[in-house]
């Protein structure tokens, strides 16, 4: 059946659930795991919530994203290790994480896709829309929602 599951990661407790139940699916079928993480380009400025709240160097805010990727990616391997499910890693560097999520599936071959359905609202709904619903309307590979 699949051989491939792609597990895309921002960190959050959606995700993370996500990815516990594509590494169990992945135990189940006898498949292997792709752990990614699209992390945003460095620049001056430092956000949250949508908002610029501060300014540091470029530099520095890039040790800050590592620090973040290695941390989501470590996440989903220790998930996999402790089922003895074959894991990779792969994070890109993207602003835009639909586009780079079905990118990573197709260059690494995954035959599935298993996404958390994050519900934005407000701002972050006008601007950044559902990643979730950009990939079902534009993908051909299965994606499992997990909820």
């Amino acid at each position: 059946m699949y051989k491939n599951i792609l597990l895309p990661t921002d960190g959050s407790a959606a995700c993370h659930a996500a990815a516990m139940a594509g590494v169990s699916l992945a135990a189940l079928l006898g498949a292997k795991v792709t752990a990614f993480y699209a992390a945003p380009a460095p620049t001056p400025l430092v956000y949250r919530k949508l908002m610029p709240i501060g300014i540091e160097t470029v530099e520095h805010n890039k040790q800050v994203i590592e620090k973040a990727t290695a941390k989501y990616l470590q996440t989903i391997a220790k998930l996999a290790k402790s089922a003895s499910v074959p894991c990779n890693l792969v994070s890109a560097t993207s602003d835009f994480p639909a586009e780079a999520i079905l990118s990573i599936a197709k260059k690494h071959k995954c035959d599935l896709i298993v996404l958390a359905p994050h519900t934005r609202k407000g701002l972050a709904k006008v601007l950044l829309g559902s990643q979730t619903n950009k990939i079902l309307a534009t993908t051909s590979i299965p994606v499992l929602v997990h909820r």
